[in-house]
């Protein structure tokens, strides 16, 4: 089944871990959120490695480096390298760099890991508008970020220096809860300047073109918890991926993903890579999975049946994409969603 017309999750009777080459694994809100290990996650990660799948961390924070991000990996339980880690910072860092001339100077707003990237291409990191930078580079510089920072921005592109950022991501996950992220934080300097930003980051073709050139996947798995990054970047590499429920995203965000959002596989948390995925199969009734029969009747989406409610909610999932079509499914969810607990 092509992405571009899914109308249900797939199933694959064979475990994901050996299906796939390569998981191109988010960070926040798949294998920690606040800092701290996700139940599941670390047994989960190293069995799947055990058993010859290659593991690549994919995130659009470009606060940290590679090496603090491998460090804090390796420190929940997996031992990681900084060659297994992508972030958004190396992808803008590279779009920066085939526009501008080696050596240019270019403004930060942000954390160290983009000052890391831009040397990583040869070019010079600055603080300030007035030191003749020729772009600026915006990405996520955690809670500590002064508004004087996004003012720098603004003095530079009112001078008509080129404006870029490492992605576009409204929120990330905190310890305490839904947090701003470096759209949020883009949004400033956009409604203040009325300037676009050139983004790199998930979903974006420059974050899978960096990912793929950096990790060499043949048959990639994009794992990960957001439906407009994760799996949108997915989508938009024409690669298969897993959507885990222990970050943003949850069941009515999914009855409602556009065509581009819909994921191939959905699990509770990353113990479904070690496992095959069930069918949904299509009857005179609607669809079943597992104990579940999902149907669409007046005007809203009924369940039927009983079971694991992950199973529930991928035969829903089947009734609202096919009743979508290419839109959004607009059947009223919540008596269904209710029956599973969500």
């Amino acid at each position: 089944m092509s992405q571009q017309h899914r109308t249900r999750p797939s199933g694959s009777g064979t475990a994901l871990s050996e299906a796939y080459d390569t998981a191109l694994l988010d960070l926040d809100g798949v294998v920690y959120a606040g800092g701290e290990a996700i139940a599941h996650a670390v047994d989960s990660l190293l069995t799947a490695r055990e058993g010859g799948m290659h593991l690549a961390y994919v995130t659009n924070n470009a606060l940290r480096p590679p090496e603090a991000v491998a460090e804090h990996i390796t420190e929940l339980g997996v031992p990681t390298e900084a060659a297994d880690v992508i972030n958004s910072a190396q992808a803008v860092a590279r779009l920066i760099s085939e526009q501008v001339p080696a050596g240019s100077r270019v403004l930060v707003i942000g954390g160290e890991g983009l000052r890391v990237a831009l040397r990583e291409r040869g070019l010079e990191p600055v603080e300030s508008a007035d030191d003749d930078p020729v772009a600026v580079v915006q990405g996520y510089g955690g809670p500590d970020l002064t508004w004087g920072r996004f003012a720098e921005a603004c003095y530079a592109i009112a001078r008509g220096v080129p404006w870029f950022a490492s992605n576009t991501d409204l929120t990330i996950p905190s310890a305490r809860g839904i947090a701003p992220g470096n759209g949020a934080a883009v949004e400033v300097v956009r409604i203040a300047t009325g300037a676009e930003p050139q983004v790199a980051g998930k979903p974006l073709p420059p974050m899978h073109k960096e990912t793929i050139l950096r990790t060499g996947a043949r048959r990639p798995l994009v794992v990960g918890d957001r439906l407009d990054t994760d799996i949108e970047g997915a989508f938009n590499g024409g690669v298969d991926s897993l959507l885990v429920l222990t970050g943003v995203t949850d069941g009515a965000q999914l009855l409602a993903a556009p065509p581009e959002h819909r994921p191939t596989y959905v699990d509770a948390d990353l113990r479904g890579m070690l496992t095959g995925q069930p069918e949904v199969a299509e009857t005179d009734g609607g669809f079943v999975c597992g104990g579940w029969t999902a149907s669409a009747r007046d005007g809203a989406l009924a369940l039927d049946g009983q079971g694991e409610p992950l199973d529930g909610l991928r035969a829903l999932c089947a009734a609202a994409w096919t009743q979508a079509g290419d839109g959004v499914c607009t059947l009223d969810a919540g008596k269904a969603l209710s029956r599973l607990g969500m």
